[in-house]
């Protein structure tokens, strides 16, 4: 009889996973939560699911990455986007159970999602939302929470009625920088071995010029992760390169406690004629 139940389960879950194949995923969809609330609402420990998405928000690939005990769940950047890279997803939903019965998030939770976020944004993959299932209902952590995703900070876009050419190069160069780092991180995170493709200098001039293609600042605390070496070595680089003339920082008007980096103009050109001959 047992045996018998747990087909039927079996077969409605793959009836509901399949039905999701069909759909643009929105995180709040009745449909996604009761399927998420019967997969894993009534699990006795903790775990993390991934649901990859495609740009049109289609779903790739739906996979559980992590498990842990009745109260506590260890999240591994390195495997969500190690199969975020491998997928070529554009976005993620994050879902984990609370096997308590309680939705509200910890405070592990947020911070867990933060951490998640700014590698998401290095990667150029987003976290569309975290949702927190229980036996009963689901919980949209980032939706909910102003503390993962601040409110009021939005990227300046621009309208022009005609493409110019010199904007198109610009655009081609942006689209080859980001296949390179992103071609960099897989394979780091394929090999396991940091060290035979560390370059931390080039990845950082990398980094720096498909942030300033898109109009986005990096703070020296956030050019420090991408060279993936200790913080202190990775701040000395920095400083040999602002001394080269390669980089050049500056306060953020905004944060008067954070300071900026970018590539020298000079640098920045050459970059830009670099990656618009192709991607490494």
């Amino acid at each position: 009889m047992a045996s018998f139940l747990t087909n039927v389960r079996d077969a409605m879950l793959e009836g509901m996973r399949s039905d999701l194949r069909t759909v643009r995923i929105d995180p709040r969809n009745p449909h996604l939560c009761r399927y998420l609330i019967a997969s894993m609402g009534s699990l006795p420990e903790e775990r993390l699911r991934v649901l990859f998405l495609d740009p049109a928000r289609s779903l790739i690939a739906d996979e559980e990455v992590q498990r842990g005990s009745l109260a506590q769940l260890a999240i591994y950047p390195r495997t969500i986007f190690r199969r975020a890279l491998e997928h070529n997803a554009a976005s993620i939903i994050l879902v984990h159970n609370h096997p308590s019965g309680d939705p509200a998030p910890s405070a592990e939770d947020l911070s867990a999602t933060r951490r998640l976020e700014e590698v998401g944004r290095a990667l150029d993959v987003e976290i569309l939302e975290h949702i927190i299932v229980t036996g009963t209902r689901t919980y949209n952590l980032i939706e909910g929470s102003a503390q993962v995703r601040p409110r009021g900070k939005f990227l300046p876009f621009f309208l022009r009625s005609h493409p110019d050419p010199a904007d198109e190069t610009d655009a081609l160069a942006q689209r080859n920088a980001e296949t390179a780092m992103r071609r960099r991180i897989l394979r780091r995170q394929l090999l396991g071995n940091p060290e035979l493709f560390g370059e931390p200098a080039w990845d950082m001039l990398v980094d720096l010029f498909i942030h300033q293609s898109r109009g986005q600042p990096l703070s020296m605390s956030a050019l420090c992760i991408t060279a993936a070496i200790p913080t202190s070595s990775a701040m000395k680089l920095i400083q040999r390169l602002c001394d080269a003339g390669i980089l050049e920082r500056s306060l953020d008007a905004h944060d008067g406690r954070r300071s900026l980096v970018n590539l020298t103009p000079t640098i920045a050109h050459r970059l830009r004629a670099y990656f618009a001959e192709g991607a490494e």
